[in-house]
């Protein structure tokens, strides 16, 4: 089973070798690191899993971006990823802990009148619709480089709130 922290309990160190792991050294090169450019993760949304023996086994990351219409203007949203659980770890159910723990945190604050921000990822369709993730309402959205189109995948509560033509990237107040 395995125990969920903040990811700040994690060394930065082993988190980055984590994600070297999962992901290759030229990670930092794909679209989604591109559109959470120059960003803080948000701390109270990404978490560490830890196996029975206290080993970092995954992490999740949360990021504040946006959607910027065509008129300029910003919607909010939250950057799920990236999720990674070590190769000798997977398929144990750590990734399925972990976005529970973040779309819990998304969830617990939000009511009817303030629901929760979008979350926005880039991933596999087939693994993330358990979650209710779609590509249906991101076919007109552009990324800042290459993203396969059915791998852009939203979660919203109401999708129609959302633009159809939009740039994803950082979130600037």
């Amino acid at each position: 089973m395995p125990t969920i922290v903040p990811i700040d309990a994690v060394p930065a160190a082993m988190h980055e070798e984590l994600l070297d792991a999962v992901f290759g050294d030229d990670r930092t090169t794909r679209t989604a690191y591109r559109i959470r450019e120059g960003l803080e993760r948000l701390a109270g949304l990404s978490f560490a899993a830890l196996d029975d023996d206290g080993y970092l086994a995954g992490t999740i990351e949360l990021w504040p971006v946006s959607l910027t219409d065509e008129d300029g203007r910003q919607y909010p949203l939250l950057m799920v990823g990236p999720v990674a659980v070590a190769p000798s770890r997977q398929n144990e159910g750590y990734g399925r802990a972990l976005m529970a723990a973040a779309l819990g945190a998304i969830e617990g604050p939000a009511t009817a009148e303030n629901p929760a921000l979008p979350q926005v990822l880039i991933g596999d369709p087939e693994y993330y619709d358990k979650w209710d993730f779609t590509a249906a309402p991101t076919g007109g959205w552009d990324t800042p480089g290459p993203v396969e189109r059915h791998r852009l995948l939203v979660r919203c509560a109401n999708p129609a709130v959302l633009p159809k033509r939009g740039m994803l990237g950082p979130w600037r107040s």
